[in-house]
């Protein structure tokens, strides 16, 4: 697309994009650091229940809460208000509104009913609300639909961070690139599974206000310049992305290792946790968020 037919937007240093709002892990984190917050939540439960938690918020203009499931904007159809939603009976955080990935819960013993649920447009929740300064997404199996989106724009988020497929070494590649074509070119994957509770907001404080506090179960934890990991490149996060794959499929909850009963297999699944580990410094297999950010001009976020 022609740079002259970008959209142009406003950039807001102190706006956040919770995308994937769930029960307001996330949220808590950037509100009480003193950004304003827009969030996207498709569980009707989930979007109730952090109107009740966040109603000082919300009412104070610091919390916009979209209800809905954002999905590719060439899949709207005119007149067609809602989509179908996977909403896991099991596990909240599991819900989607991709097929495949409500089918690869059902495999691991997560049940699903479907419900209907509004659309969201994200182009134009963006045209709205202007530009982030950073950008979270975790929708189960669609964040890539958001990152699309970005291509529209003629300004983009400093950070932006997305749940990585494990399951595909060729998501990981479509993702990382389509990043790379927006210009981001600096990478961290951060392990979500233990990585997360263990963090520490440094101080002083690189984004927004300092906030010591517990990270809760399921949330994103740091971001932006907070993050302590060395930054990478296209090709060593893609290297990483390969190993945890590696990982995945060996040792995973499908791993065609843990399927092994005869005697020694016990040891090589030991062997193969160890090895993935020792690539990976993380816990095998694990999951991991993927943070990019554009090394020109990201820095910590301002407040008004």
């Amino acid at each position: 697309m022609k740079n002259d037919e970008l959209i142009d937007a406003p950039k807001h240093k102190d706006l956040i994009y919770d995308v994937g709002m769930h029960h307001g892990e996330d949220a808590a984190f950037y509100l009480r650091k003193g950004f304003r917050c827009v969030a996207f939540e498709a569980d009707p439960e989930n979007a109730d229940f952090c109107r009740k938690r966040f109603a000082k918020f919300i009412h104070d203009g610091q919390l916009k809460i979209i209800e809905g499931a954002i999905i590719d904007t060439e899949a709207i159809q005119e007149g067609r208000k809602t989509i179908k939603f996977y909403k896991n009976e099991d596990l909240s955080v599991l819900g989607t509104i991709s097929s495949e990935w409500a089918e690869q819960n059902k495999k691991l013993g997560k049940s699903s009913k479907m419900i209907e649920v509004p659309m969201v447009n994200f182009e134009e929740a963006i045209k709205e609300h202007g530009v982030p300064h950073y950008m979270k997404i975790d929708i189960e199996g669609c964040d890539i639909v958001c990152l699309k989106a970005l291509k529209r724009f003629k300004t983009l988020p400093d950070y932006v961070s997305f749940e990585s497929d494990r399951t595909s070494y060729a998501s990981n590649r479509r993702e990382i690139g389509i990043l790379v074509d927006l210009g981001y070119d600096g990478f961290q994957a951060v392990e979500q599974s233990e990585g997360t509770l263990a963090q520490v907001a440094p101080f002083p404080a690189r984004e927004g206000e300092y906030v010591a506090l517990d990270f809760e179960k399921d949330s994103s934890g740091l971001f932006g310049a907070e993050l302590a990991g060395n930054w990478k490149s296209k090709q060593e996060i893609l290297r990483l992305c390969r190993a945890m794959r590696v990982g995945h499929y060996l040792v995973g909850n499908n791993g065609i290792m843990i399927k092994w009963s005869f005697k020694g297999s016990k040891r090589l699944q030991s062997w193969a946790r160890r090895f993935v580990h020792y690539y990976t410094k993380t816990a095998v297999p694990g999951w991991h968020d993927i943070h990019a950010r554009q090394t020109n001009g990201a820095k910590g976020g301002a407040l008004p």
